[in-house]
């Protein structure tokens, strides 16, 4: 078959989890010998993180917007490719698609009731864009593909999609994400200037649910004898100051805090190697692919019981209410004071972590494919 498959973001600087989710795949088919020809269609961007090869064309479309670019330009890619079906890899696609059309729908967190506005007009514009296209979107789908069985069970429930149109395909973890014997403190140091800290992914989603992360630290503080410094990764000064003063959390945090912003995907694996425990406490997650990476570098993670959480991080998976600042505190002063725990958790997060491969993931896509008898 001729696969065109939309992904649109990957040569972006600052990639995020929907455009690894896509590079992550792309890369496995592209390792395959199965008489599939893939025609990759992106925007131009400056991370070329992804090269041609035998069974595998990059087609650059420009295009002033993002709806133009999905709506207009990349039908009219697809029908001068000739392709004979399109894989839409980020929630949304054409509403008028000349070919078969797959879509990996990560979520419809858009569709269900939020606390907040999105904190930035982008976000919010793409809050809005996703709720009007993908409710149409999905009545001409061939195929919906999600990343865990819980947001399966949403998307039936919400949309009544019948349950052969769609299936779940968990995500993978990249093999760099892995315990190291020597950890480069120069790296280290670009973002904190000690190891043993605390890790926090956050960012300005409120499902991130960073307010109550930090009155938890506050608690911790309080405390702990050890007192570690708090990494928090995607957030900007300003936006912390905005929320200790919205919380009435004080600006004494500050001190124990680092806020470097976007930090590199190839620093990952060493941060969490060098952290002593991943803080990953949100509030709704259709995955959670930080939550495994965290794992296979051996590193003790503290995660909510909702959503697909739990069932990523498994039985053993140290869970708590993400809504009670004094849950997410309490564990992470009982892996600093119980020694057999905290092993318990190394232990157990990278026998977790090796069932999910981004081989896995492509194994089973390929599978829906050549289920659409094109």
């Amino acid at each position: 078959m001729k696969i065109a498959i939309e992904a649109q973001r990957i040569f972006r600087p600052d990639k995020h989890g929907m455009d690894f989710v896509a590079l992550e795949t792309i890369r496995e088919l592209q390792k395959r010998n199965d008489g599939n020809e893939y025609y990759i269609i992106v925007a131009p961007g400056e991370d070329h993180c992804l090269e041609e090869s035998a069974n595998l064309s990059i087609v650059e479309v420009a295009c002033p917007t993002y709806p133009l670019w999905e709506q207009i330009a990349l039908p009219l890619a697809v029908k001068r490719l000739g392709a004979d079906l399109l894989h839409c890899t980020s929630n949304t696609a054409p509403l008028c698609c000349p070919v078969p059309l797959v879509l990996t729908l990560h979520d419809i967190i858009y569709l269900e009731p939020r606390l907040h506005r999105s904190p930035s007009l982008y976000q919010e514009m793409g809050w809005h864009y996703r709720r009007l296209t993908v409710p149409r979107i999905l009545k001409k789908c061939r195929k919906i593909i999600t990343v865990s069985h819980f947001e399966r069970n949403r998307i039936r429930e919400a949309l009544n999609i019948p349950a052969d149109r769609i299936t779940t395909i968990y995500n993978g973890c990249n093999k760099h994400f892995r315990p190291m014997d020597d950890i480069d403190m120069q790296v280290v140091n670009r973002y904190i200037p000690q190891k043993d800290f605390l890790f926090f992914l956050g960012n300005t989603d409120p499902k991130k649910n960073t307010a109550r992360v930090l009155k938890a630290y506050r608690l911790y503080l309080e405390q702990s004898s050890v007192k570690r410094p708090l990494l928090i990764a995607d957030l900007t000064e300003s936006r912390i100051d905005s929320l200790l003063q919205q919380e009435g959390i004080g600006n004494a945090l500050k001190q124990h805090l680092y806020y470097p912003g976007y930090i590199r995907n190839a620093d990952l694996a060493t941060l969490y190697n060098a952290a002593f425990a991943f803080l990953y406490p949100s509030l709704r997650e259709s995955f959670g692919i930080p939550l495994v990476e965290a794992m296979a570098c051996g590193t003790p993670v503290i995660t909510g019981n909702t959503s697909s959480m739990p069932e990523v991080g498994g039985p053993g998976i140290l869970a708590i209410d993400p809504c009670r600042p004094e849950e997410i505190a309490r564990a992470v002063l009982r892996l600093e004071n119980e020694d057999t725990l905290y092993r318990r958790q190394r232990e157990y997060g990278l026998l977790r972590a090796r069932q999910f491969s981004w081989k896995k993931t492509a194994d089973e896509l390929i599978q829906v494919y050549q289920s659409l008898d094109i």
